[in-house]
């Protein structure tokens, strides 16, 4: 499964153009390296989403078959890493 599908049926990102737009910003990498929207994932892959606002690291449970309820998305991933950066005020 394309890694930005994968990301939207796991409900780690709201939306699909939002990890296209992420992978395309270099901000999502899988296994260490930097991946394109398009990158197929297998069970046992580790994303790393570098946001603006959050570092998330998580590791591929299982590929959804097709379209997955929020309830049941925490199936697929296991969180290795999540934290938040602090907002800059001044800027």
């Amino acid at each position: 499964m394309r890694l930005d599908l994968f990301l939207k049926k796991t409900c780690v990102l709201a939306q699909r153009t939002a990890a296209r737009e992420a992978c395309d910003a270099g901000a999502v990498h899988v296994n260490g390296l930097p991946a394109k929207a398009s990158h197929a994932l297998r069970a046992g892959d580790r994303v790393a989403l570098h946001l603006a606002r959050r570092e998330l690291e998580i590791c591929v449970l299982e590929i959804p078959a097709g379209n997955v309820a929020k309830r049941d998305a925490g199936r697929y991933v296991q969180v290795l890493r999540d934290e938040l950066r602090p907002a800059n005020d001044f800027l």
